[in-house]
């Protein structure tokens, strides 16, 4: 059994639901289908809880009306049958009704996570409906019944596996199963989520709870390129590369991957196929355990970061002070992206700037600290590049008409990351692209 998953833009529109529909027919493997949220339903499903929260019920309402009126536009394109357009439109009245209902009670984050449920949920019906109007076999299961997270918000695992099991041992005959990326049920059993990008993860926890064969990630774009398409000229695809490369470009601004998807993958060493949803023959990127290939693969930039130099006089001979200074981090729950030292200072990068001032409060009662915005952190990454001979003289070349913040070499294999500013964002990419890949 393999695992294939869509995106929102892969059945955000009725032409493209037939597509999927035609993906998960072909050939005779059982499949575990996860579709996300139609595109752009979640951002309106978060405006719609940031309306209530505001209690701003009149906008609440407007934006409720807005997306009902788009699913009364889709529903009919989907499907053809009266049988059909009308079990369609039942389901549709049934979600927005729930919705128009929170416009009547108190708001708090427990409905603000139910309000987020409601696009996988209609999307995943909608389409179970268009595949019982070809009367194509397919199961529905709720992910709600399975998919779990603990006190932690970390994924149960076990749990989950030992659940989808017995509900999929209820179904020996059956090869589609269809159900939602993103939804769970926490510890107290409320409905949540796994938070943005969730439906990459959602797939990657379903494979390693059934040890699938592989892990399709269905999108728009036909693998993981090399660089940035949206920003530099003359990028490729990739045809392979290991988990590790791909953890590392995906955490460091590879749109195409959610971070936190990789390592249920990886646990149980579940291939990750990468494909395209509109030209879905062409050959994507495998992401695996072992690659041969060496040397630079691709680079990913992250924007929105913060860069906090940390001097202090007294740091060559105070045992503990680096102790301190990450107790602070750690105190805030503020993850650290980059790291460099020397004898009087640290400089440290972070992207979450929710305590940022009582951080550098802290820091200043025993150093002196600054603070540099609207850094960019560009990753390079490839198999073993950090012990490629001249690599990072050539990472250095390509940037030297650009001044460069902080540069981490050797903490991974895989990795070389510099800090820019990001005014230099697009020509480093566009200058790394030129002088690090041959054509």
């Amino acid at each position: 059994m393999k695992i294939m998953k869509f995106g929102g833009t892969s059945v955000g529109r009725p032409e493209r639901m037939h597509q999927v529909k035609d993906l998960i027919t072909r050939g005779d493997e059982s499949k575990i289908v996860v579709l996300s949220a139609l595109s752009g339903t979640t951002n309106s499903l978060v405006s719609i809880g940031e309306a209530l929260a505001s209690a701003d019920k009149v906008l609440a309402k407007s934006r409720i009306d807005e997306l009902h009126a788009h699913y009364k536009e889709f529903y009919p394109q989907l499907l053809k049958s009266d049988v059909a357009r009308e079990k369609a439109l039942e389901i549709i009245k049934e979600h927005f009704e729930f919705l128009n209902i929170l416009l009547k009670i108190s708001f708090n984050e427990a409905i603000n996570r139910d309000i987020l449920a409601q696009g996988e949920l209609l999307s995943t019906k909608l389409f179970h409906t268009l595949l019982e109007e070809l009367e194509i076999p397919a199961v529905f299961l709720s992910a709600l019944d399975f998919m779990s997270i603990d006190e932690n918000s970390e994924p149960e695992l076990q749990k989950i596996s030992d659940k989808l099991k017995a509900i999929l041992a209820q179904h020996p005959d059956d090869t589609i199963f269809i159900t939602q990326g993103f939804i769970c049920k926490n510890h107290l059993n409320e409905v949540d989520n796994l938070k943005r990008g969730g439906s990459d993860y959602t797939a990657s926890l379903v494979a390693a709870a059934i040890q699938a064969t592989a892990c399709e990630i269905w999108t728009d774009i036909d693998g993981m390129h090399n660089n940035d398409p949206r920003i530099v000229d003359k990028t490729r695809p990739i045809a392979e590369m290991s988990f590790d490369e791909a953890a590392e470009l995906a955490y460091f601004g590879a749109k195409i991957l959610h971070p936190a998807s990789i390592w249920p993958a990886q646990q149980f060493n579940v291939p990750v196929k990468l494909l395209n949803t509109m030209q879905p023959e062409a050959h994507g990127t495998l992401i695996k355990a072992e690659v041969d290939s060496v040397g630079v693969k691709a680079i990913a930039a992250k924007d929105g970061i913060t860069a906090i130099k940390i001097k202090s006089s007294r740091m060559l001979l105070a045992y503990g002070f680096l102790r301190k200074v990450f107790e602070i981090f750690e105190k805030y729950k503020t993850p650290i992206d980059m790291i460099t030292t020397s004898e009087v200072a640290v400089s440290v990068t972070i992207d979450d700037l929710s305590h940022l001032e009582h951080i550098l409060e802290e820091l200043g009662t025993f150093c002196s600290v600054e603070v540099d915005r609207d850094q960019t952190i560009i990753c390079i990454v490839g198999n073993m590049v950090s012990e490629s001979k001249g690599a990072i003289q050539s990472v250095i070349d390509s940037l030297i008409e650009y001044p460069v913040r902080m540069v981490s070499f050797g903490g991974s294999r895989h990795n070389v990351s510099v800090l820019i500013d990001s005014k230099f964002k697009k020509e480093a990419l566009q200058s790394l692209n030129q002088d690090l890949f041959t054509w």
